[in-house]
């Protein structure tokens, strides 16, 4: 393999979520096979979700269910309508996959009936299938490009990662590379939980509608630990099975108070303290204080820790 300027931050990266971190990773770069027994099962470089992982998961987390059903799910999540933004479908298809699908069916005594298909194991994260691909290529209307990481959950494109070499601006991979690829092959971001850019020795992350002034840090792994802003501290904290999957369920917002819609994802510290607040909960009656700087997110803090409780604890809370 040629060492190109960002293949050594690259093949670092995806040995990082591998061999620290749980994630299965492969090298597609002119090695990958297309058909149902290919490398990713993928039938050409168009398809960016992984239909082979998708569907063993499907049944595997809701068992027992005539394949019409698994059909009408597959359907679900992976067609999308040409004329919507790509920030409308990428909305429509996360409320569909923290949800999960609706689908319709005929049981075995041949009644019509609803089910809601789950997608992902939100109890388990480590029951999920993490698959980490390096150079993948995807084919778009006009152009086709290799991207340097796609992080799959069963069989899902959530993550989107850009490497730079060690020399080089992260700035530069957001105004140069990340912006042809949301022009030339939007598709890939349908899914598309966190963007992420890094060149081994620092990261940042965003969302899909983040500006570059928005893309941030993650420097610390728990609330008392001293800060360290590099990038193993970024994929340790973000890409943990455990934390990506809370971070997917419980720390995206999209927000429409400024009359644009804007996708928001947790900040380190807001994930922080969230969480430290829900295990707080058993505090004998006594409250803690999640402190804010001017603007720090201080009312994303308040509705992402509203939406855990709700999802994750139950009870009849009410918030002021």
């Amino acid at each position: 393999m040629p060492y190109t300027e960002d293949t050594l931050a690259q093949q670092t990266t995806a040995e990082y979520l591998e061999q620290e971190l749980g994630w299965e990773s492969v090298y597609a770069y002119n090695n990958e096979t297309f058909g149902p027994d290919g490398m990713l099962g993928r039938a050409s470089d168009r398809e960016v979700v992984l239909t082979r992982p998708l569907r063993e998961k499907l049944v595997e987390l809701n068992p027992e269910l005539p394949d019409e059903a698994y059909d009408d799910a597959m359907r679900q999540i992976t067609t999308s309508v040409a004329s919507q933004t790509l920030l409308a479908t990428n909305r429509e298809k996360y409320d569909l996959i923290k949800d999960g699908v609706q689908v319709r069916f005929r049981n075995a005594d041949g009644e019509r009936v609803r089910q809601r298909l789950r997608v992902f194991d939100f109890e388990e994260p480590e029951n999920n299938h993490f698959l980490c691909v390096r150079e993948l290529w995807v084919r778009g209307d006009l152009y086709r490009r290799r991207a340097d990481i796609v992080g799959f959950v069963n069989g899902l494109p959530l993550l989107f990662v850009e490497c730079k070499n060690i020399h080089r601006d992260l700035k530069a991979a957001f105004e140069q590379n990340y912006s042809d690829y949301r022009d030339t092959v939007p598709h890939l971001f349908h899914h598309n939980t966190i963007v992420m850019f890094g060149n081994g020795e620092k990261a940042k992350i965003g969302s899909l509608t983040s500006k570059w002034a928005h893309f941030h840090e993650w420097k610390r792994l728990a609330e008392d630990e001293p800060g360290v802003v590099d990038m193993e501290t970024l994929l340790k904290g973000v890409c943990n099975k455990r934390n990506f999957m809370d971070l997917l369920e419980n720390f995206i917002l999209f927000d429409e108070s400024s009359g644009e819609t804007r996708k928001i994802i947790a900040r380190n510290h807001q994930f922080l303290g969230v969480n430290r607040a829900i295990e707080g909960k058993n505090r004998q009656g006594r409250l803690g204080v999640f402190w804010h700087t001017q603007g720090a997110g201080k009312s994303y803090s308040m509705v992402m820790f509203t939406r855990k409780v709700r999802r994750k604890l139950g009870g009849n809370f009410t918030f002021v």
